[in-house]
């Protein structure tokens, strides 16, 4: 291994280094407070633009593009030095805020979350990789245990603040509200973060980064065919699938010639890479796929309003942050990370199967226990990826590695929330029944839904609920494929911090 070319420590002081690590939390809190702020507003976004197809894509969309340009973001902050890469990226995140909160229509507002996304997935990778700058790799276990606190608050704060703001100030002002958040860090990181000028000029690999888009691209949109082409086996589904597997196989080609690849071929050479991979893939889908919809779930099911329905998300985040720290702790102390990885599977499943139980007279206490029960399992496991690759990542290529595990947790999430849309859909069609004074179930807002007659209510309840009963079911399927992998992973100790 190349570790006697180990550079000096970014920030000797250690009051600095906090300083430093409170701005790019803040970063971090406003990039994912977006994910989760959107979830308690979307069902009266869709209420007021309409197009109840297009629900998944406000979420995927953002997704999609976070994941698009994460590898190159990776490369870049190693050939430019990640403090103005950092900063244009919370620049391009705070115009897409700005974009969104002055949307005229379902399309613009899709397509300014495009925008937020492409800051976004800058802002995910370059903290990741100013972490692995600023501390060692067990000391960095702890701080990343510290971030998910950041995404326990931005959890629990998020969706209350959605349904909060866009009650009392319309759902726009909950993307207005990242400009000051936004300009704060922008001069925070300005004049604290040192520039290290990179040693060595990396070559970028362009073409293994828009083919590696691509293919995600092509597998979310896979995912959407039935909406967007009328049925899932189409002309139109065929001809995407050729172009994801056609890239896919590209991607493939370039990455083994390129000099500096986006993910180093040599990364799969290592059983734990693509294990984890998979299981990062399977996180995505679970931990952040599903947000999105148990919003959906609690307001139609139960007829919660937002504000509420938000309170219930305090259980999930709270459970995502316990787990998170207590796993942080220790894989400190142990060195180890299979068995977080084992346990967290194991939960995300038991919750999955327990929600797929859930119907319209369960007691809401119960639905707050299997949320905070999913929130333990997805915390568990939530940073054992990172720390994995980057423990077998040599020093050359951590941005490459923590760019891949970032990418595929996003690319679950994102291809999952356009499978889990579908699903929606499909169930509605096929379960439709006519509700009376419910012209259109897609376009009832949690607003126009608890001034329905009760009778009513209840129809909309069922008939969301039997939509509902397979997507859970898919999910569990999911965290299946997760806990095989986990258990298929080799026993490794991660290395003491060196002393002196």
């Amino acid at each position: 291994m190349d570790m006697h070319v180990t550079p000096a420590p970014l920030v000797s002081s250690h009051a600095l280094r906090l300083t430093l690590f409170f701005f790019l939390m803040t970063a971090l809190f406003m990039a994912t407070l977006d994910h989760q702020i959107v979830a308690t507003a979307l069902p009266t976004i869709v209420g007021e633009f309409g197009e109840m197809e297009r629900f998944g894509w406000i979420g995927s969309s953002y997704l999609l593009a976070t994941c698009a340009v994460m590898p190159v973001y990776g490369k870049l902050g190693d050939l430019f030095g990640r403090k103005y890469v950092m900063i244009a990226a919370i620049a391009i995140f705070t115009l897409g805020s700005i974009a969104c909160g002055l949307a005229t229509s379902m399309n613009t507002l899709i397509a300014a979350r495009v925008l937020q996304g492409l800051g976004g997935g800058g802002i995910m990778v370059s903290i990741f990789s100013i972490n692995a700058d600023l501390f060692e790799p067990r000391e960095r276990a702890r701080y990343q245990s510290y971030s998910s606190l950041v995404l326990m608050a931005s959890g629990a704060v998020g969706p209350v603040l959605g349904g909060t703001m866009s009650d009392l100030f319309g759902w726009r002002s909950i993307f207005l509200i990242n400009i000051p958040i936004g300009a704060v860090v922008i001069v925070g990181l300005f004049f604290f973060l040192p520039y290290r000028r990179p040693t060595r000029r990396p070559k970028i690999d362009y073409a293994g980064a828009l083919l590696l888009a691509t293919t995600v691209t092509c597998i979310v949109l896979l995912g959407d065919s039935a909406e967007l082409f009328g049925a899932l086996v189409s002309k139109g589904s065929l001809a995407v699938a050729a172009i994801a597997i056609a890239s896919a196989v590209a991607w493939v080609f370039v990455e083994r010639r390129a000099p500096e690849p986006v993910v180093p071929l040599s990364l799969f050479s290592n059983p734990t890479f693509s294990l984890m991979l998979v299981i990062s893939l399977a996180s995505g889908a679970i931990g952040i796929g599903m947000v999105n919809y148990y919003a959906l779930f609690l307001q139609t099911t139960t007829g919660l309003s937002p504000s509420v329905a938000g309170l219930m998300f305090i259980m999930l985040t709270g459970g995502i942050v316990c787990g998170s720290l207590t796993a942080g702790r220790l894989i400190s102390m142990t060195g180890r990370y299979k068995p977080f990885s084992i346990i967290s599977a194991s939960l995300m499943m038991l919750a999955l199967i327990l929600f797929s139980q859930v119907h319209p007279g369960t007691p809401l206490f119960l639905i707050c226990a299997i949320m905070g029960l999913h929130g333990i399992g997805v915390g568990f496991g939530q940073q054992v990826p990172i720390i994995a690759v980057q423990n077998l990542a040599s020093r050359g290529d951590v941005g490459a590695a923590t760019g891949a595990i970032t990418l595929s947790r996003m690319g679950g999430a994102s291809i999952a929330i356009s499978i889990y849309g579908a699903i929606i859909a499909s169930g509605l069609v096929r379960g439709a029944t006519v509700i009376p004074g419910v012209a259109d179930i897609e376009k009832l807002t949690p607003s126009v839904l608890s001034t329905l007659p009760e009778t009513t209510r209840h129809l909309v309840a069922e008939s969301y609920t039997a939509a509902f009963h397979p997507l859970f079911l898919t999910a569990v399927g999911i965290a299946l494929v997760a806990l095989v992998s986990a258990v298929s992973l080799k026993a490794v100790r991660l290395p003491q911090k060196a002393v002196g």
